[in-house]
């Protein structure tokens, strides 16, 4: 009698081992999505703040072609 409980008690330690085990690998596998997501973040905030100043200066050169394009047509209406 006492040989079936030890049995049955290996037999759950042994799948509470099994059940640890697939838990830390699960537990790895996502550390290494998580930094990988974390680098893409940081590539993103990179990108966004490359095409922020990007953007900034478009618009600054639009700015000055516009003033030119002001000036001639002020030109053209004087003449």
């Amino acid at each position: 009698m006492s040989f079936e409980v030890f049995e049955k008690l290996e037999a759950k330690v042994q799948q509470a081992i099994d059940t640890i085990t697939l838990l830390q690998m699960e537990i790895e596998e996502l550390k290494e999505q998580k930094a990988h997501l974390n680098l893409q973040i940081q590539q993103s905030a990179g990108s966004s703040e490359s095409l922020a100043r990007e953007n900034q200066q478009l618009k600054e050169e639009q700015h000055v072609w516009q003033e030119r394009l002001r000036a001639l047509l002020g030109k053209m209406e004087e003449v």
